[in-house]
């Protein structure tokens, strides 16, 4: 993939440090030179100056030469343009840098590796914003399905979907898939594994799958109801595929698994070769997200897995198990709703710790399109289909 954004001759290149003017964008979160802009916070060590440091990244993450090493047409093609650098804070500043898509191609690996790759390794650097040229925005797709797939999928028009988890690990399959019917019987809209059920001898993944799949098909049945029981099918490249297929010819609509595990391009294979729903887990993410090092939260989980793929992306809710703060949750939110070029929205999927008692209270922070998932809190109640009832009756009258 290629696109054309007017060349310039090497006297009109920017020496290391020079800052360019920064051109607008068409639509939120998308460029309207086709180059792929991102914004950056960076720490700064005693005297080292801003400007030099955004210049060294843009050649770090391209040509990775020193600039008087690389032929100026390569500089002008290839080497990252820096665009603005203004001072934050003490030993702060900001700096935007834009890529050339010839940098990338449309190859979701070397997206991240241009956005992260070698910068990973060294402090202070710290990607706060994404601005996406239009054609990898397409090129990429994201979800297959999205909110709107999602919610005919479970037959839900209005109100937030409902999500909960089959646990613990050390059941053997019958015993989950014995939850798993309760959970369907009592309206939950997507009954997950947890993602760390795998392939125990306790509960092996194809017993694990066949059961709890005709768990939920029978109490589809017998209730009138759509929901849907997604498998975890996190794995090694060579068995995933297995998986997959696996799901797919047993009925299951969707799947949950872990993009940061096995590769966030995974998702892509999910949706175009599979035709499955992507439920995204966060495993291994957190590692990510520093104060002054790593990519903000919102864009991890809110751009890159919904533009690989992730039809519904699972966070960690403010005041759970983990330390998200509230307004870190509505940035992810908006991340996978707003707008975005072509790009079918992702719904959220607050997770981690959240009580039935304060489900009311999180539908009104996030809106319907939102799929609460709740597990502790449900098997805390021992009925799991009253409990599971008593919730779906909550979300309801929210919705009313």
């Amino acid at each position: 993939m290629s696109v054309n954004v007017g060349r310039r001759t090497d006297a009109d290149a920017p020496p290391l440090g020079r800052v360019l003017s920064i051109p607008g964008t068409v639509a939120p979160g998308v460029r309207a030179d086709g180059r792929l802009g991102v914004r950056y916070v960076l720490a700064l060590g005693r005297n080292e100056d801003p400007a030099r440091k955004a210049a060294l990244i843009g050649l770090e993450q391209t040509v990775e030469l020193p600039r008087d090493l690389v032929a100026p047409e390569l500089l002008e093609r290839m080497a990252g343009r820096v665009e603005q650098v203004s001072h934050s804070g003490p030993r702060r500043a900001q700096v935007q840098l834009s890529y050339s898509l010839d940098a990338i191609g449309d190859d979701l690996p070397q997206c991240l590796n241009l956005l992260f790759g070698n910068i990973s390794l060294k402090p202070g650097i710290r990607i706060v914003g994404l601005d996406w040229p239009a054609a990898l925005l397409r090129s990429l797709g994201g979800p297959g399905y999205g909110i709107s797939g999602l919610r005919a999928l479970t037959g839900v028009a209005n109100r937030a979907l409902l999500c909960t988890a089959l646990k613990p690990m050390g059941l053997s399959a019958a015993e989950l898939a014995v939850r798993c019917e309760a959970f369907a019987r009592g309206g939950i809209d997507i009954i997950k594994d947890d993602h760390g059920l795998a392939d125990q001898r306790c509960a092996p993944f194809g017993e694990r799958l066949a059961l709890c799949q005709a768990a939920v098909t029978r109490a589809n049945a017998q209730t009138g109801g759509r929901s849907l029981y997604f498998p975890n099918v996190t794995a090694s490249a060579a068995r995933l595929p297995e998986r997959l297929a696996a799901a797919r010819d047993a009925g299951c609509r969707g799947v949950l698994i872990c993009p940061w595990l096995v590769g966030l391009d995974t998702l892509q294979l999910i949706r175009d070769q599979f035709g499955l729903a992507v439920l995204a887990h966060p495993a291994l993410t957190s590692g990510l997200f520093g104060r002054s090092a790593g990519i903000s939260a919102e864009l991890v989980l809110g751009d890159l897995f919904r533009l690989a793929g992730a039809d519904a992306v699972i966070y960690p809710n403010a005041g759970g198990r983990f330390n998200f703060s509230a307004a870190t949750c509505a940035r992810i939110n908006t991340h996978l709703r707003g707008p975005l070029g072509t790009v079918r929205a992702s719904l959220p999927a607050p997770a981690g710790g959240i009580d039935v008692a304060r489900a009311g209270h999180w539908l009104r922070c996030y809106g319907p399109d939102t799929m609460l998932l709740i597990g502790g809190s449900l098997y805390a109640q021992g009925d799991l289909t009253r409990a599971a009832a008593a919730l779906r009756r909550v979300v309801e009258c929210s919705a009313s």
